[in-house]
C-alpha cells in the first residue's frame, strides 16, 4: 500500500505540472517532460508489413489490440524503414543510414553495426535513463558488437537473425533453441525459458518494466526495447493461432497471421499492466515494423507493391503508431515522408538527451511534427538499397555474384521523395500511384536525372560506411561457444519467469 500511495503521489504531480506547462503560451508540448522524461516503450515486430493490421484494412486478420493503439495514437502513414531487417535495425539503433555504419545485409557479418556508431540507448542513458532491450538485437553477435556495451543495461536476447539461426562467421544462436521454449541469454548467460517466444519476450519486457517503474526507489526513466523475432520464419506458433486462418490462406500464410494475433494478445496485455500500473500516462509507447511483409503481402498490402525485401513501397512503407497522452494526439495521421533513422534523434528530443554535432545524423527529430502536424517540414530525399551482394568465399548462394558493392549500386536501389519514387530504371508518382502501376520515366526525365544524380551523391558518402564487406568469416561463434562453456560448467538453469500480479 505504501508503494501504491507514493507512485500514486508522484503521478498527480507529474500530471499536474504538465497542465500547468502545456498552459504556458508558446510553450512546445515535449518541453512539460525537461524535469521528469516519459518512460519509453519501443515495440518493433520482425516482417510483419503494413497491411498486416486490421486497422489497415486486412479482409480476416483481426487485431483489436493494435487497432485500439491505433487510435489512441498519432500515426505516421509515410514511414519508411530499409527492405530488410539488420538495416532497419542499424538506422533505428544509430540515426544513420545502415550503409554508413557498416550493415549492408542480414548475415555474412555484414550485419554487424559499426563500433563508432553511437545507439540510441548509450544516448538514452546519457540523459539519465536506464536501458533494456528483449529479443532480438541482430546488428552482431560478437562480445564487442553486442548490446550489453552498447549501452543497454538489461540484455534478455537471441542470437543470429532468428531464433535457432546459425551462419557463416560468427552469426549463430544457442544450440538446440527453438520458438517454443526457446534458450535466452540473460545478462550475458544462459537460460532455458518456457513457453512460445513472443510471450517469454513480453512477460521479461513486463516483469522488467513493473520493476523499474513501479518501485518508489527506482529514480531512472526507463527505455525498454521489444523487438520480437515473430512473424518472422519459420512460422511456427501454437495452432490455436494458425487454425483462425485455415479455411482461409495457405498453411505458411495462417501460421503468419496466426503468429501476428499472438503478438496482438501481448500487446493487449502490455497495455493492460501499464494502466494497472499507473504509466500510460508517462510512457511513450511506440509501435513499429521492420520491413514490408514476408508472407501477407498477397492477400493484403493496403494497395502496394512489393514485400520484404524489395525497394517498392510495399517493402519499405510500415506502420509507426506514437503514444503519449498530453502530447501525441489520438487519431492524428501525419502524412509527411519520415523514416526509420529519425526515431534516434525523436526519443532523444523527448528524453532531453544532448546529440554531440559529431554524430552527424541523418534522422530529424518527429517532435515538431506530433506538436503541429502542420509544421513546416522541409522536404528530403532518401535513398534505399537491397544490399546483399555476394561477398568472396561465403558458403553457397551468399558467394554468388559480384562481391564489389560498387557494380551493384544500381541493381536494387531506390529514391523517395514525397511525390516521386524510383525503383531501379522505373520513376512513379506515388502521390497518385501507390501501386507502382505506371511508370512514368519517359514522361519526366529531368525528374529521373535530378533523381538519380541525388543517389550518386549518397552513394558517394555512404560508400566508406562499408566497414564490414570483406570482414573474416574465419571466426569463433560466439553464442555457441558461450552456451557449450557454460553448459559444461555450470549448466544451463531454467528461466525464472517474472510475477506479473493477477496470476500472469
Amino acid at each position: 500500500m505504501i508503494k501504491n500511495d507514493s507512485m500514486n503521489r508522484k503521478l498527480t504531480f507529474r500530471l499536474a505540472w504538465m497542465l500547468f506547462v502545456f498552459c504556458l503560451p508558446g510553450v512546445p508540448v515535449w518541453m512539460a517532460y525537461a524535469d521528469s522524461p516519459p518512460n519509453i516503450i519501443l515495440v518493433m515486430t520482425d516482417d510483419q508489413g503494413y497491411g498486416d493490421l486490421s486497422c489497415h484494412g486486412h479482409p480476416f486478420l483481426k487485431t483489436p489490440n493494435l487497432d485500439r493503439l491505433y487510435s489512441q495514437s498519432t500515426r505516421f502513414t509515410d514511414f519508411q524503414v530499409s527492405p530488410t531487417c539488420s538495416p532497419t535495425r542499424a538506422a533505428l539503433m544509430s540515426g544513420k543510414a545502415p550503409f554508413k555504419v557498416g550493415v549492408t545485409h542480414t548475415v555474412v557479418e555484414r550485419e554487424r553495426l559499426a563500433l563508432n556508431a553511437k545507439t540510441v540507448a548509450e544516448v538514452l542513458k546519457s540523459a539519465g535513463y536506464t536501458t533494456g532491450i528483449f529479443g532480438k538485437w541482430h546488428l552482431g553477435d560478437g562480445d564487442a558488437y553486442q548490446p550489453d556495451v552498447r549501452g543497454f543495461d538489461e540484455v534478455f536476447i537471441h542470437g543470429a537473425g532468428g531464433i535457432g539461426q546459425s551462419h557463416a562467421g560468427d552469426q549463430s544462436d544457442a544450440p538446440g533453441t527453438n520458438y517454443f521454449d526457446p534458450i535466452i541469454k540473460h545478462n550475458g548467460r544462459f537460460e532455458q525459458t518456457h513457453g512460445y517466444c513472443t510471450d517469454v519476450f513480453f512477460q521479461q519486457t513486463l516483469g522488467w518494466i513493473k520493476e523499474q517503474g513501479t518501485d518508489p526507489e527506482k529514480k531512472q526513466p526507463f527505455f525498454a526495447y521489444l523487438s520480437t523475432n515473430a512473424p518472422h520464419s519459420p512460422y511456427r506458433v501454437d495452432p490455436k493461432y494458425s487454425d483462425l486462418f485455415k479455411d482461409k490462406c495457405d498453411k505458411k500464410q495462417a501460421a503468419f497471421l496466426g503468429m501476428i494475433v499472438n503478438i496482438d494478445e501481448n500487446m493487449g496485455l502490455l497495455m493492460e499492466k501499464m494502466d494497472q500500473w499507473n504509466l500510460t500516462e508517462n510512457t511513450l509507447l511506440i509501435f513499429m515494423t521492420d520491413n514490408g511483409s514476408a508472407a501477407g503481402s498477397k492477400i493484403h498490402n493496403a494497395g502496394m507493391r512489393g514485400g520484404k525485401g524489395t525497394v517498392d513501397e510495399g517493402g519499405t512503407r510500415v506502420p509507426l503508431f506514437m503514444r503519449l497522452p498530453g502530447t501525441t494526439k489520438p487519431g492524428v495521421e501525419i502524412e509527411h515522408l519520415t523514416r526509420h533513422y529519425d526515431i534516434l534523434p525523436t526519443l532523444a528530443d523527448i528524453a532531453g538527451a544532448t546529440l554531440p554535432d559529431y554524430l552527424d545524423l541523418d534522422g530529424r527529430s518527429l517532435i515538431p511534427l506530433i506538436n503541429d502536424p502542420n509544421a513546416p517540414w522541409p522536404e528530403r530525399t532518401m535513398f534505399f538499397h537491397v544490399g546483399r551482394w555476394a561477398k568472396a568465399g561465403a558458403p553457397e548462394r551468399f558467394s554468388k555474384g559480384d562481391p564489389n558493392p560498387d557494380h551493384s549500386k544500381y541493381n536494387g536501389f531506390g529514391v523517395r521523395t514525397e511525390k516521386w519514387r524510383i525503383v531501379n530504371a522505373r520513376l512513379y508518382d506515388i502521390q497518385k500511384d501507390i501501386g507502382e502501376k505506371s511508370d512514368v520515366a519517359d514522361q519526366h526525365p529531368e525528374v529521373v536525372k535530378t533523381l538519380r544524380t541525388a543517389y550518386d551523391k549518397w552513394w558517394a558518402e555512404v560508400r566508406p560506411g562499408m566497414v564490414n564487406e570483406d570482414a573474416t568469416l574465419d571466426t569463433p561463434r560466439s553464442f555457441e561457444e558461450q552456451f557449450e562453456k557454460q553448459k559444461q560448467a555450470d549448466g544451463i538453469p531454467d528461466w525464472v519467469a517474472p510475477d506479473l500480479g493477477d496470476g500472469t
